[in-house]
Order: C-alpha cells, then sequence, then structure tokens
C-alpha cells in the first residue's frame, strides 16, 4: 500500500470511529423505550419526547457557528463532541427523570456538534471523493444505529441487568474515538495559528442563509430525517403494539439501519450513472413511502420484507442529503456554513417526528393516523428534493447574490 492510500485508508479510518458513535445514544432508546417509560411511569407524549430532546438539539451547534468570530477546527470539535456524549450517556444512568431528560439533551448537543464538523472535513480533505467518503461515512452511521438498537436487548436479558447496562456501555466506544482524535485535534490547532486568518464566518453564513438552494437542501434534510427519526423512536413501538416480543422488535430496527447501510452505499454507485441526484431522491420517497405501509399495514410476518425497502430508501436519503453538502457548497468554507444551516433547521424540523407520531398515538389509540401523516411527509419530499438535486452551487461566482461576498473569499478548493 503506498503512502498515500495509507494516509487515505487512516483518514477513513477516523472519520468511521466517530461515526459509529453518532446514532446508538438515540437508537439504543426505541428497543428499551417500553421499559423505561415503565420505570419512570411516562406517557406517550413523554416517551416520545425523551427521544424527540436529542434530535431538538441535533443542529444546535450549526444555529449558532454562524455568531462565532471564529469557527474551531474539525478535529477540535470532534473530540469536544466525543467528551460531550460520554457525559450525556453517563447521566442518563442517574434514577430520576430530570438526569434522564438533561443526558438526552447533553447528548444531542455532543451529535450536534460530530455531525456538522464531518461534512466539513469531508468536503476538506476528500473534495474529489465527496460522495463515496460520505456514504462510508453515513454506512458507519447506521452500523452504529444498528448495533446498539439490535444488541440491548440481548445484552440486557444476558447479563440480566436492567436498561442502564446497554446504555452505560455506549460510552466506552465515544471515549476512545475522542482519545484516538486529540493528537490530530492538537496538530490541526497548532497549524491554524500560523496558517492565515480564513473567512469571516458571519459573512460566508449570509451568503449561504440568503441562498434559495441551500433551504432546498435544508428542508429535504429535515425531511428525510424526520421520517428516519420516526422508524428510530417508534418502529419497535409499533411492532411491539402488534404482536411482537421486545427482542424481535429490536430486531427489526436492527435490520433496518442495517439495510440503510446497503441503500447508503448504493448512492456514489447509482450517482455515476445519472446526470443529477434527483432519480436518487424519487426513489428515496417511493421506497421510503412503500416501506412504512408495508411496516403498518401488511401482515406482522412480512414486516422483515417490508423493514428491507424501507432502509433502503432511507439509505438514500441519508446519504443523498449529507452528499448535498457536499456537493452544492462552492468551497469549504460555504460547506462548513451550509452544513450548519442545513443540520441545525433540518434536525430542529425532524425532531417533530417523534413527538407529534406519539401525541398522534395517544389521540388516536392507534397507528393509522400518525402513519397517513408520515406518508404525506413522504410525497411532500420530492419537492425540495428535486431542487436541491439539480447541478447547481451555493456560493459560485456566478451567482449574484454571491458577489458581494465572494469577492473577499480566494484561494479555496473548488467543488
Amino acid at each position: 500500500m503506498t503512502g498515500r492510500r495509507a494516509g487515505l485508508a487512516g483518514s477513513l479510518l477516523m472519520i468511521v470511529l466517530v461515526a459509529v458513535n453518532l446514532r446508538p445514544a438515540i437508537a439504543v432508546v426505541g428497543p428499551l423505550l417500553t421499559e423505561i417509560s415503565d420505570a419512570f411511569h411516562l406517557s406517550g407524549t413523554a416517551a416520545g419526547a425523551l427521544t424527540t430532546l436529542p434530535l431538538v438539539f441535533f443542529g444546535s451547534y450549526g444555529l449558532v457557528a454562524p455568531f462565532l468570530r471564529r469557527t474551531p477546527n474539525g478535529e477540535t470539535l470532534l473530540v469536544s463532541a466525543m467528551a460531550l456524549l460520554v457525559a450525556g450517556l453517563l447521566l442518563r444512568l442517574l434514577d430520576a427523570p430530570f438526569p434522564l431528560f438533561a443526558g438526552s439533551l447533553v447528548a444531542g448537543i455532543a451529535i450536534s456538534i460530530g455531525n456538522i464538523a464531518m461534512p466539513t472535513i469531508i468536503k476538506r480533505d476528500h473534495p474529489s471523493r465527496i460522495t463515496t467518503v460520505t456514504a462510508i461515512y453515513t454506512v458507519a452511521v447506521t452500523v452504529g444505529a444498528s448495533l446498539s438498537s439490535g444488541f440491548a436487548v440481548p445484552v440486557e436479558h444476558l447479563f440480566d441487568a436492567t436498561w442502564r447496562l446497554p446504555v452505560g456501555l455506549l460510552a466506552v466506544p465515544a471515549a476512545l474515538a475522542g482519545l484516538l482524535w486529540v493528537p490530530r485535534a492538537r496538530r490541526a490547532a497548532h497549524a491554524a495559528r500560523s496558517a492565515p486568518p480564513p473567512a469571516a464566518p458571519r459573512g460566508v453564513a449570509a451568503l449561504v442563509w440568503r441562498s434559495g438552494l441551500a433551504w432546498h437542501v435544508t428542508v429535504f434534510m429535515g425531511l428525510q430525517s424526520l421520517l428516519a427519526y420516526v422508524v428510530l423512536g417508534w418502529l419497535p413501538t409499533i411492532c411491539q403494539s402488534r404482536g411482537m416480543d421486545a427482542a424481535p422488535a429490536g430486531y427489526v430496527l436492527a435490520l433496518s439501519a442495517a439495510i440503510q447501510a446497503v441503500g447508503s452505499l448504493a448512492v456514489p454507485v447509482l450517482a455515476r450513472r445519472t446526470r443529477d441526484q434527483r432519480p436518487l431522491v424519487v426513489a428515496t420517497t417511493a421506497l421510503t413511502a412503500i416501506g412504512f405501509a408495508g411496516v403498518t399495514w401488511a401482515p406482522i410476518g412480512s414486516v422483515w420484507g417490508w423493514t428491507v425497502i424501507l432502509g433502503f430508501g432511507q439509505g438514500l436519503g441519508f446519504a443523498t442529503a449529507l452528499s448535498f453538502i457536499g456537493l452544492r457548497a462552492h468551497d469549504a468554507d460555504v460547506a462548513a456554513q451550509l452544513s450548519g444551516m442545513a443540520q441545525g433547521i433540518g434536525y430542529v424540523i425532524a425532531a417533530l417526528g417523534p413527538l407529534a407520531i406519539g401525541a398522534l398515538h395517544d389521540a388516536t389509540g392507534g397507528w393509522t393516523v400518525p402513519m397517513i401523516g408520515v406518508l404525506a411527509i413522504c410525497a411532500a419530499l420530492n419537492v425540495p428534493g428535486l431542487s436541491a438535486g439539480r447541478l447547481r452551487f451555493v456560493g459560485a461566482p456566478a451567482e449574484p447574490a454571491a458577489q458581494g461576498v465572494n469577492s473577499g473569499i480566494s484561494g479555496h478548493i473548488p467543488n
């Protein structure tokens, strides 16, 4: 293996180490939600809030970043994210409702920092491989979610423990990932001290937030994430309400996450065969809608097949949404701000999903009305997706609105 390939492999491995920690804190709750709700006497709405609270803060750093005088380097952000994630996971273990929800909030903020830093690092370090590296990143994210949701109940039963054991064990890989990124964070901080000052975050942010294309990317990110977190928060519960035991219901969620990895890997392969990303958007919405309908209304014995369809569609959507950040950004500075905007606003939109589903289920006593709403969102996802899928760029010098701001940004890597 040449030095260049070894460096690329090492860079990808470091990305994977962080990525596998960016969903388990949320995914582990679904299979354990009934037990946690019984332990703390939570209502359906409160149980939905337990999964929603981290999602509300999934994009919190992105909303703060435009107001910073100087944006921290991505490596430092990832170390900070892993440290906060460990703290949030451990806080959840305390035997009281307040730290349970507070730990979820802290975990959400930690994941927000990692979510937003990673696409910027990919755009900066792998500008010619954005779709491929993003696919690897999303696979690692979904594998982490799959393993945590699939093994939560079996680990609990194996050690004759409570829900706290599988939740607490998640702190170990998060701590390891943070420690392994520390040397890179130190080198990046040293390099930043001797480098010329970067473009002002506020100026680039103003450019991005005025862009219609950036808003289309943001809404697509938000709606596809909303659908994904309905799955994370409620799929096991839906299966249990249809007669499944807790462990098999957890396996359904794990299968969905595993197939999402396959869908994510398919994105760079399919993207090479299409002129732009619009066919990926149409495939995402169709497969996701079909999967949701099958899981909810088809005979329960066929749930595994419908879960495969659902997972593949959502894998396509997740990788496509994250790829839009790098593909539609003109340079790395624009990518940083677009990542913050798309995920900051997008995850606020996404957070409404589990909460709304919980409230509708409480109000109607069934899953028909909530799932009709979900199918409507699947159809609406085409509107921003088809616009974001066209070959255009946020912050390109050709954009009239960009001329004033972009004239002060030079030397950046073009997309």
